[in-house]
């Protein structure tokens, strides 16, 4: 298990590295230039999540640290502690929290999300945001770099490791936000009320309007009452190939 630790540093990176910026800026995020990067998931997701003023949230399979920091951005009284199984992951995700000093209100730590009972006490966090594997893991091109693999293949952990471990964190009446493809929108749906957490809020994610959606948010809500809010769709761009002002202020947060 590892903790990031340290004050902010100068990133002195080695040539596989790249500093990423975020919000004018405002957050930078450092990531191997060839393995896995995030992309504008995380930025949705991380506006996505509902978090109670002083909430403790925990990020499970953190990769990059991108949502954490994104999260403890948004909600400044908020504490954040994300989770992430691969080493190299939770070292570059270390230093980016350090980069943009907030080592105070965000921690990385290694773990595995299929034996989260052995890291964290249950019960111990008021909300919980994912970005899991999209595919399963015998589905498409298994991609041969070991980070991409892992993050988009259920190769490691699968949706229902994640759900579970979310379930075993959340106070009673917290929430987890999810992101997921749109075609797997059932599987998720499904998973959630498995592990007790009733479907609360759902928002589709379409590349332009008048396309099918790609993506879809989800929050599922533990011991939650059964009523949906289906919300107005989030288009990406519009038709001039450049951001919605909805993403643009996202991006601008």
């Amino acid at each position: 298990m590892v903790f990031c630790k340290g004050k902010r540093t100068r990133p002195q990176l080695p040539p596989e590295e790249t500093v990423d910026a975020l919000f004018g800026g405002r957050l930078r995020i450092i990531q191997s230039r060839k393995g896995y990067r995030f992309s504008l998931d995380a930025v949705a997701l991380a506006h996505f999540l509902s978090v109670r003023q002083g909430g403790k949230v925990a990020d499970l399979g953190a990769g990059s640290g991108v949502i954490s920091l994104i999260v403890a951005r948004l909600h400044p009284s908020s504490e954040v502690i994300g989770v992430e199984l691969q080493e190299g992951m939770v070292e570059r995700a270390c230093r980016s929290v350090n980069l943009n000093r907030l080592g105070e209100r965000v921690k990385i730590i290694r773990g595995d999300v299929r034996s989260i009972a052995t890291v964290f006490s249950s019960e111990s966090f008021d909300a919980v945001v994912c970005n899991p594997p999209y595919r399963r893991a015998a589905s498409g091109r298994v991609n041969p770099d070991a980070e991409k693999r892992i993050a988009r293949h259920e190769v490691q952990a699968r949706l229902a490791d994640f759900v579970c471990a979310g379930s075993y964190l959340l106070r009673r009446g917290g929430p987890m936000a999810l992101i997921y493809p749109a075609t797997r929108l059932v599987d998720l749906v499904q998973s959630l009320r498995e592990h007790g957490m009733e479907p609360k809020r759902l928002r589709l994610i379409h590349s332009y309007e008048g396309v099918p959606a790609t993506l879809v948010l989800a929050e599922g809500v533990k011991g939650g009452r059964a009523e949906l809010k289906i919300l107005p769709p989030l288009v990406v761009y519009a038709a001039n190939k450049r951001y919605t002002r909805e993403m643009q202020a996202m991006l601008g947060a």
